[in-house]
């Protein structure tokens, strides 16, 4: 019974790699949009499908990042600049999009510009620190998603939305976590909808890794800035030694983070360039190995977990 069993398992990751070895051809011919290209996932992305031939439309948020990018790639590539939580500026690069794709229509949307900040326990923050994180992170991807999405059933293209672990299973407050659940939410139901018409949805889910948002010269101080425009009542219930034990979660997860981003962007030219790609990509062993079977266990385990590795505030029960 045990090797029928193995036999029957083998044989199925025989024929999903088989069938996930077959790549869509021309790749030369195919356009792609890809948001947040200045720096981490966005730029290393722009770059590798730009050394595949394929014509890239690559948005970033500043001119700078724009130039640098423009130096390390291929003629090909083509910038603009997008600032995804401004609808002029959405409408403007969806037009600017739609000149150079024409009648061919858009291959492939990539969302992934993206912030993490401010993020903090929820007490610390305000509903403008929430809706910084959210117009960026869900309300700018289903903008950016919406006014490019008729050129996308064009071509009976992609849509690869930059989600992440989190949007599985939320272990800190801020805006951060609710967004990713949103975009997760957001993909299933486009998904569901698109596949009448031949165009295919996946989700990227990254676990830790080394990028511009996630330095500790980038954690630390937003913290800081949220503890001290926190009030005194809050201030007085949590204590300095809990900022100080808050303050020492980047070191720790700097020392287990990769910088090596192509694990990610691997899984987003995949869901770019193979005839079948994936639902979901869970990028990056940390998702692998402990986030996703964390997210799978009952509540009150990975509450349990979650309150035996956090730091307490000095008026815990």
């Amino acid at each position: 019974m045990l090797l029928h069993v193995a036999a029957f398992v083998g044989l199925f990751y025989l024929l999903r790699w088989y069938r996930e070895r077959q790549v869509v051809s021309p790749l030369q011919d195919k356009y792609v949009f890809i948001t947040g290209c200045d720096s981490g996932f966005g730029n290393l992305l722009a770059r590798q499908l730009d050394m595949r031939g394929m014509r890239v439309l690559a948005a970033c948020l500043t001119e700078e990042g724009a130039e640098q990018l423009r130096k390390r790639t291929s003629a090909r590539l083509e910038t603009v600049i997008l600032d995804v939580t401004q609808t002029e500026s959405i409408a403007a690069a969806a037009q600017w999009v739609k000149e150079r794709v024409g009648d061919r229509g858009l291959w492939g949307l990539v969302n992934n510009a993206g912030t993490s900040f401010p993020s903090a326990p929820n007490e610390w923050l305000n509903k403008q620190d929430f809706m910084d994180v959210l117009n960026v992170n869900l309300l700018g991807v289903i903008e950016v998603t919406l006014s490019l999405l008729s050129l996308v059933r064009k071509a009976q293209g992609r849509v690869v939305n930059v989600s992440s672990v989190m949007g599985r299973v939320s272990l800190f407050g801020g805006g951060y976590c609710i967004s990713k659940h949103g975009v997760e939410s957001f993909s299933d139901s486009l998904r569901r909808e698109l596949s009448y018409f031949g165009v295919k949805v996946a989700i990227i889910e990254p676990g830790g890794f080394k990028t511009n948002l996630s330095s500790c010269e980038t954690l630390m101080p937003n913290f800081k800035k949220a503890w001290d425009r926190s009030s005194s009542e809050v201030k007085e219930i949590y204590g300095k030694k809990f900022l100080e034990s808050f303050l020492k979660y980047p070191h720790l997860l700097e020392k287990v983070w990769t910088s090596d981003l192509s694990s990610v962007t691997d899984c987003m030219e995949h869901a770019l360039t193979a005839c079948h790609p994936r639902t979901r990509y869970s990028a990056g062993w940390d998702v692998k190995l402990f986030y996703l079977p964390l997210s799978y266990l009952p509540t009150f385990l990975v509450d349990a977990l979650v309150h035996l590795c956090s730091p307490k505030p000095a008026q815990a029960l």
